[in-house]
């Protein structure tokens, strides 16, 4: 019988299900897309169990017909978008709130009230991160805040989006995370590698609430049979989506990069055995821990990367489809002048504000919607320069190319663009689906279907730089001032 593994990849704007076979080929995908709520202006919600039920959707579609059958999947892994946030009743299944959004800024006030303490600096040491709405903690406190009786009631559990689903499978029985959700969340002490009472002290968040850690590749229990077309199945491996594309995209060594453009923009660096606490904005994280393996990341976090481009498609109405984004900035010899700074909601690494909004600078008469498409794309690859430069400042040493994954990847005018204003060259994996690979290797790992030297000899395309240097370093420049203008207004 032919055995493979399946990744669970719970995204921001859609939940997929990509079966792999014993050499990393895809064989069937599936999908399906999730609603995102903005009650106010910078907050983002989702409803949890829309999350779940579309979950159990894809796994339906992926058993659909009968070419892949459950007693065939020897493992499952799970990989989700990270910070976002559920708190649940363990008596009835059910959220008591919406599931808040990594992307929404409704916590700022409960943030600013810390930084106004001085307590970032603790927090930066203690967790690798900084004071900002992006992560779980300051949701956790505003649904117990705003929640009526939620601080004292003993049946709430907190979960990021992989430990709600964890718990869903196993109809209860197991409440846990694994490291690099866990480092997500600004309670996680990154030095112990477990919570932390101090800061659940600061947040006033009860520890009951709060799911067991585990290693990222492991067995966290099975997949009950009513909700696996009555087989039953290990869980894996659990993993933030940023981590395990950076396992997918096959980063081992300290000094690998990987860039992965989705709906936000995700740089990380592998780092070794060394957590660096950054001292210019970028976050250390946990990049994975198999057994005795523990390797950490520095990260910087792009708040609007590809999402940039479906707002051209759904709220502006330049396009009918994503993918003909390309085509139109591709027949413009260049933006014109324009610059668009996507701060939709506030800046993320280096620059951490979340009071600017976007902004486009340059317009003139002769402006197309053309100019105006390709300056988007173009400042999905000048945000990346931001991050790269800054990584270099905190390793102490060039970085000398990197691989990049993502739907917007396949952007070829982005790539281009994107080794043009590196002055790098950019690797891309033949392979697409890399995040959802790095859970697959994971939880194939856990259970001796896949080991290290399985994951070599991949099919790449690189992009060289072709633009002169005085041409990035004028387009840099305007860059730069145009972030300088967005933070000022």
């Amino acid at each position: 019988m032919k055995k493979y593994v399946l990744a669970i990849d719970q995204g921001t704007t859609s939940t997929r299900a990509i079966v792999f076979d014993r050499d990393q080929k895809v064989i069937k995908v599936a999908q399906k897309e999730i609603q995102n709520f903005f009650p106010h202006p910078g907050w983002v919600e989702q409803d949890a169990n829309e999350i779940w039920l579309s979950t159990l959707a894809v796994m339906a579609q992926i058993f659909d017909g009968g070419q892949i059958k459950p007693e065939e999947i020897i493992s499952i892994g799970i990989t989700n978008q990270r910070e976002t946030t559920v708190v649940w009743d363990k008596n009835t299944g059910i959220p008591v709130y919406h599931a808040i959004v990594w992307q929404s800024r409704q916590t700022a006030d409960i943030v600013n009230d810390l930084k106004q303490k001085g307590l970032e600096p603790f927090f930066k040491e203690k967790t690798g991160l900084v004071l900002d709405p992006y992560f779980s903690a300051s949701k956790i406190r505003w649904i117990l805040d705003h929640v009526e009786g939620a601080q004292e009631n003993e049946n709430l559990l907190f979960g990021t989006i992989d430990t709600f689903l964890l718990w869903k499978f196993t109809c209860g029985e197991v409440h846990a995370t694994d490291v690099t959700n866990a480092s997500r969340t600004l309670l996680f002490n990154i030095h112990t590698l477990n919570w932390d009472e101090e800061l659940l002290k600061v947040f006033n968040i009860p520890r009951r609430m709060l799911p067991e850690i585990k290693d990222t590749s492991g067995i966290f229990g099975n997949i009950d049979p009513r909700h696996f077309f009555n087989q039953t199945c290990p869980i894996a491996a659990l993993v933030g989506d940023q981590q395990a594309a950076l396992f997918g995209e096959s980063c081992f060594k300290k000094g690998d990069v990987k860039n992965t453009y989705g709906t936000g923009g995700f740089i990380l660096v592998n780092t070794g055995e060394e957590e660096i606490i950054s001292r210019f904005g970028l976050l250390s994280t946990v990049a994975w821990k198999i057994k005795d393996e523990v390797k950490y990341a520095l990260e910087g976090s792009i708040f609007v990367s590809g999402s940039l481009i479906q707002w051209l498609r759904d709220e502006m109405k330049f396009f009918t489809s994503a993918a003909d984004s390309e085509e139109l900035a591709a027949s413009v010899e260049d933006s014109h002048g324009v610059v668009v700074v996507p701060a939709f909601t506030g800046l993320g690494a280096p620059y951490w504000n979340d009071s600017c909004k976007g902004a486009i600078f340059g317009l003139t008469r002769g402006t197309s919607r053309e100019h105006i498409i390709r300056a988007c794309i173009e400042a999905m690859a000048y945000q990346s320069k931001d991050l790269i430069r800054i990584m270099e400042e905190e390793l102490g040493e060039k970085i000398d190319s990197i691989k990049v994954d993502g739907g917007a990847s396949v952007n070829k005018l982005l790539v281009q663009f994107q080794s043009d204003i590196l002055e790098i060259p950019v690797i891309k994996p033949e392979l697409a689906e890399t995040t959802a690979l790095g859970a697959a290797r994971l939880a194939g790992m856990a259970v001796d279907f896949y080991h290290y030297e399985d994951f070599a000899d991949e099919e790449m395309t690189v992009y060289e730089p072709k633009m002169a240097h005085e041409e990035v370093e004028e387009k840099y420049a305007r860059w730069l001032k145009a972030i300088d203008a967005t933070i000022l207004f």
